[in-house]
């Protein structure tokens, strides 16, 4: 049974950093494509960072240059490194493993204000 488990959201001013963790068991983050997404109210859920098992990454245009999606095998737990967070970032994000179908996690909400 697989199971993603993120946490590290709340709420921080802009220009700040977040750090969120994607804790996962039942797969291997090291063996799987794996991926962050986000979802705003009424808005489709849209990517915005995936590692590959190779170790490559793929990043939205509008984070390029300030997230940095990263893992650690041997905790099996994939990050997601925000910088300079702007109010556009607030969102619900997931974490998602790609493996024939998609499995997510419950999600974790993002809020950028001052």
């Amino acid at each position: 049974q697989v199971q993603l488990v993120e946490s590290g959201g709340g709420l921080v001013e802009p220009g700040g950093s977040l750090r969120l963790s994607c804790a996962a068991s039942g797969i291997l983050v090291g063996a799987n494509t794996m991926g962050w997404y986000r979802q705003v109210p009424g808005n489709q859920r849209e990517l915005v960072a995936r590692i590959y098992s190779g170790g490559g990454t793929l990043y939205a245009d509008a984070v390029k240059g300030r997230f940095t999606i990263s893992r650690d095998n041997a905790k099996n737990t994939v990050y997601l490194q925000m910088n300079s967070l702007r109010p556009e970032d607030t969102a619900v994000y997931y974490c998602n493993c790609l493996r024939g179908i998609n499995y997510w996690g419950q999600g974790t909400q993002v809020t950028v204000s001052s």
